[in-house]
C-alpha cells in the first residue's frame, strides 16, 4: 500500500510539473514564438503577420519551447566611437538608437536571442554613422548639419537591419568630441581665425567710421557755409535798413540825431575807471557844454 501511494505522489508531482510547462502566458508588452523541436510553429502577439493574442496559452510540454520577446521600443547606447570626418580630423561620437523587433519571426531566424541582435545592431550602427559622418566635415558634424545626418544615419541603419526584422524608431548623436590630443591645437587655430576675423571687423567699421565722420564733417560745412551766406545777407539787409532808418531820422532833426549818435559814443567809450586824455575843445564833449555853448 505504500509502495502505491508513493508511486502515485510521484505521478500526480510528474503531472503538475508537465502541467506547469504546458501554459505560459504572453504580456501585452510582449510577443513570443513556439517551437517545436527548434522548428517555428506559430507567433503570439506579434506585430505583423499571423498572429495570436496575448494572454494564457497551451504548448506541448517538452516537445515545445517558447522565445518571449519585447514588443516596447528599447533604447541602445553607443559610447565613443571614434570616427574621421571627410577633411581627415577625428572626432570621439557618443550616440544613442531607438528600435524594437518588428518581426520576431526573423528576428529568430537571423539572431534568435536579444543579446545577438543587440551586437549585431551595435555593430552595424558603427557601420552607419562611419559611412555617414565620414562624408561630411567635422564642423557640420559638430554643429552645422546634426539634424540631416541623423535622419541619413536612421535611414542607413534601417536599411541595414531590415534583415534582422528591427525597425530603428530614432538615430541622435548625444556629443561628438575632439580627441583629448587635438583639442588645444583647435583651440589655438580656432582662436587664430577668430582674431583674424575681429581685426577685419574692426578694420571694416574703422574705415565706415571714417567715412561716416567725413560725411558728416562735410555736411557740416556745407551747413556753416550756407548759414553765414544766410547771416551776411541777413546782416546787410540790416544795415541797409539801419542806415535808411538813421538817414530819415538825420534828414528830420540833424541836430538831434548828432546827439543821439554822441549819446551812443559816450556810453562805449566812457567806462568806470577808464581814464581818458581829451582835449576840451575836441568836438566830443561839444554836447558837454551850457546852452551857451560854454564847457
Amino acid at each position: 500500500m505504500q509502495r502505491i501511494l508513493i508511486i502515485a505522489g510521484v505521478v500526480a508531482a510528474l503531472l503538475v510539473i508537465v502541467l506547469a510547462n504546458a501554459f505560459y502566458i504572453v504580456r501585452l508588452d510582449q510577443q513570443a514564438i513556439v517551437l517545436r523541436f527548434g522548428q517555428f510553429q506559430y507567433a503570439v502577439n506579434a506585430s505583423t503577420g499571423e498572429s495570436r493574442g496575448p494572454g494564457l496559452h497551451f504548448k506541448w510540454p517538452v516537445i515545445e519551447t517558447v522565445l518571449h520577446y519585447d514588443k516596447r521600443n528599447q533604447g541602445f547606447d553607443l559610447d565613443k566611437l571614434e570616427i574621421q570626418a571627410a577633411d581627415q580630423q577625428r572626432l570621439i561620437v557618443d550616440a544613442i538608437a531607438r528600435w524594437r523587433i518588428a518581426d520576431p519571426i526573423q528576428f529568430f531566424r537571423s539572431v534568435q536571442s536579444e543579446s545577438n541582435g543587440i551586437t549585431q545592431l551595435r555593430q552595424r550602427m558603427e557601420a552607419a554613422l562611419r559611412g555617414q559622418l565620414g562624408k561630411v566635415n567635422q564642423p557640420d558634424i559638430i554643429s552645422g548639419q546634426r539634424a540631416q545626418l541623423m535622419q541619413r544615419t536612421k535611414t542607413a541603419l534601417q536599411a541595414l537591419m531590415a534583415d534582422l526584422g528591427v525597425e530603428i524608431i530614432d538615430v541622435r548623436i548625444r556629443r561628438a568630441d575632439l580627441p583629448p590630443e587635438n583639442s588645444a591645437r583647435v583651440h589655438d587655430r580656432m582662436k587664430s581665425q577668430l582674431q583674424q576675423k575681429a581685426e577685419q571687423y574692426r578694420g571694416e567699421g574703422q574705415g565706415l567710421f571714417l567715412s561716416i565722420t567725413g560725411e558728416a564733417d562735410k555736411q557740416v560745412a556745407v551747413i556753416r557755409a550756407e548759414a553765414n551766406q544766410t547771416s551776411q545777407k541777413l546782416r546787410g539787409e540790416g544795415d541797409a535798413l539801419r542806415n535808411q532808418i538813421y538817414a530819415s531820422a538825420y534828414n528830420k532833426d540833424p541836430e538831434f540825431f548828432s546827439f543821439y549818435r554822441s549819446l551812443i559814443a559816450y556810453e562805449a567809450a566812457i567806462k568806470e575807471g577808464t581814464p581818458l586824455v581829451i582835449s576840451p575843445d575836441s568836438d566830443f564833449f561839444k554836447y558837454f557844454g551850457d546852452s551857451d555853448g560854454r564847457r
